[in-house]
């Protein structure tokens, strides 16, 4: 089943996979907004609730809910999405704030899980003070890891309830504290927001710890392949309004006349009565594995998009539903995984991790409304001056939240600062270095290829490699060949084979299926094969090939005999050779420091993909990986100077014999 159409199962799935990271930010809030719980004065409770409520009606619902849903990329969503839409406009500047955007969402993944799980199971401490929470929130992390290679719909199914239930469990505590103090209503007046930057002492740095109410509204977009715009519209529409009744019971619970903190207690557990503590540690710390998951899916979403558009290299993508939205990428997995434990061992405690949480989910915001914003106005040009309005005040709360989290750099942000730096720089590098390889010549036309194919066929000095040759070839058409197939068909020693084969694989966006076209190149000796696969189906290609080739066989179309003679009719499969070929720039390009700098980044990035024999699903015995040297930059041109020449000795020798 398609969680794509909106139905009472798919608004299930979605508040399990999408809703986990905004729905959990009530663990800490306003724990961070009061300073750990030390200041609960009236302006900067009310201003702090006034904030969060317009930063969750402004940017998660109206920027994400209605604007972004809608600038999907054939389903799927997030800053690639955008980047996929403004790209064949042929404008330059946008891979910047795409490739920004993507290195701090990947950055943010190391801390969301570690800080979500680690603010819930903290809450065992207001029951044992001393009980070592560290141990259990390895634990759940390693766990939540674990289980994504079984797909986010098979997760979405489990967790959908609990987090149902987690909703309107704070919709609960939110109804009976606010019955505490009903003045926290009047906060969805603006002014108070207002005063608390203008008014409230450090109020302006306040706003810092508000963002964090809003960030899990990335994963509103970018899950929007895992889970269609009508489920995410109809899930936010009710589960918004239960996580704002939570933000109200909180700030009617903190303006309680006597209110105060115990030692190790948080605001949240403080407004749990005492008989469902046990209950809510539960619930809150099964909810924030769900945060993880929404951050995890997202990422996983992201770096397929990636991949697509040629910004990363391939990676094995799995897909355990029939549903091409939901993907999992074990390299990515770990990857994260690994991540999130090194945050836990360097911050400890959720408290700690809070000053590095928020800064690069921010500069994220601001990327994908700048590319949103222009996405808008090139699509709707007789609007675009509204477009500018409405996105301008996205980008100003934006920019305002973005310098209010600086000020966390210095107590714990340069953390992911510096990760989401690392990022963007290999990203901005592999990106140089593509450019580079396409400054070549890329296909050649087959009009070229067909009569040097021939002659080497014709000469008897030249042995055979095998039977049958086969290229994998990135060409989409008959007509055309890649230049490095073609170097490494002649320009070296000529490859001499019965018939050749070029093979472009072709992934289709249903999950079954395999499918084949043959277009003849030369009558019995050349073929260039297009494979369709189902997205979920392995790349058999080997296996598909030879199935190909019985055929033909059977149709009389190709005879089906070994190129050598001593072994004809003793063996029932045809000789295969697979040629995979990796492109390497040459030894006399002149590169620059950066071009050097781009190609390192290159072949690193390349070392964390598939190797091609095992993305094309060959048998290593039956394939020859070849490096091919290409030139991306002007060749050196260094003179070289003759000293002297003497062919006196030769001269001498030759008179000798009588010649």
């Amino acid at each position: 089943m398609s969680t794509n159409k909106a139905s009472i199962a798919g608004v299930l799935i979605t508040i399990g996979i999408v809703f986990g990271d905004i729905g959990t930010s009530p663990l800490y809030v306003f724990q961070a907004i009061t300073g750990n719980g030390k200041h609960f004065d009236h302006d900067l409770i009310m201003g702090g609730l006034s904030a969060v409520i317009w930063t969750l009606i402004l940017l998660a619902t109206i920027k994400y809910i209605y604007f972004a849903l809608n600038a999907d990329n054939k389903g799927e969503g997030g800053i690639f999405a955008l980047y996929a839409l403004l790209k064949s406009k042929r404008i330059k500047w946008i891979i910047i704030p795409a490739l920004i955007g993507c290195a701090t969402l990947l950055a943010d993944g190391f801390i969301t899980p570690a800080i979500s799980i680690s603010s819930a199971v903290e809450g065992i401490n207001n029951i044992y003070p001393d009980f070592p929470v560290l141990p259990v929130v390895v634990g759940i992390i390693i766990a939540i890891f674990s289980v994504q290679q079984y797909g986010t719909s098979a997760i979405g199914k489990a967790f959908g309830p609990i987090m149902v239930i987690w909703f309107f469990f704070l919709g609960y505590l939110g109804v009976i504290n606010i019955s505490k103090n009903p003045e926290v209503l009047n906060a969805i007046n603006p002014y108070y927001a207002y005063n608390l930057i203008v008014n409230v002492e450090n109020g302006f740095w306040v706003l810092g710890a508000v963002f964090l109410c809003t960030t899990g509204a990335e994963a509103l977009y970018s899950d929007l392949g895992h889970c269609g715009k009508g489920n995410i519209r109809i899930s936010w529409s009710i589960m918004s309004l239960l996580l704002v009744t939570n933000y109200f019971g909180q700030s009617a619970l903190c303006l309680t006349d006597g209110f105060h903190l115990l030692p190790k207690q948080t605001i949240f557990y403080a407004m749990v009565p005492k008989d469902l503590l046990y209950f809510a540690i539960g619930i809150a710390t099964a909810a924030t594995i769900i945060a993880s998951q929404a951050l995890i899916t997202g990422v996983f979403t992201l770096m397929n998009e990636a991949i697509k558009l040629n910004l990363w290299t391939n990676l094995r993508v799995k897909y355990p539903t029939d549903h091409q939205g939901q993907i999992y990428i074990p390299f990515i997995n770990w990857v994260l995984m690994i991540g999130c434990l090194v945050v836990i061992a360097v911050f400890q405690k959720s408290s700690a991790m809070e000053a590095s949480y928020g800064l690069a989910i921010t500069i994220n915001m601001v990327m994908s409304s700048v590319l949103l914003s222009y996405l808008l106005m090139l699509k709707y040009p007789k609007m675009k001056y509204i477009y500018v309005a409405i996105f301008g005040v996205f980008i100003i709360i934006e920019g305002i939240f973005l310098l209010s989290n600086l000020g966390k750099i210095m107590h714990g942000g340069a953390f992911t600062l510096v990760l989401s730096i690392g990022f963007f720089i290999l990203l901005f590098l592999y990106y140089q270095a593509r450019i580079l390889r396409k400054s070549i010549t890329e296909y050649i036309s087959m009009k070229k290829v067909i009569p040097l194919l021939n002659a080497v066929q014709a000469d008897p000095s030249i042995p055979y490699e095998a039977s049958n040759i086969v290229y994998p070839t990135r060409s989409n058409s008959p007509n055309k060949l890649d230049s490095t197939v073609f170097f490494s068909l002649f320009q070296k020693r000529p490859r001499k084979a019965g018939v050749y084969w070029f093979l472009h694989l072709d992934i289709l966006s249903d999950p079954w299926g395999v499918h084949y076209t043959v277009n003849e190149v030369i009558d019995k000796s050349c073929y260039y094969v297009t494979l369709q696969l189902g997205f979920k189906e392995e790349h058999r290609v080997e296996y598909m090939m030879r199935k190909i080739f019985c055929k033909m066989v059977e149709k009389g179309e190709l005879s089906g005999d070994s190129v050598f003679k001593c072994v004809r009719g003793e063996f029932d499969e045809p000789d295969f050779k697979f040629i995979v070929l990796n492109s390497r720039v040459a030894t006399d390009n002149k590169l620059t420091a950066f071009q050097r700098m781009c190609v390192k980044a290159y072949r690193l990035v390349k070392s964390t993909g598939l190797k091609p024999a095992e993305d094309f699903g060959l048998d290593k015995t039956n394939v020859q990986v070849e490096y091919i040297p290409i030139s991306v930059t002007k060749q050196y041109d260094q003179e070289l100077v003759e000293d002297y020449e003497d062919y006196s000795r030769s001269e001498s020798i030759r008179l000798t014999r009588g010649e």
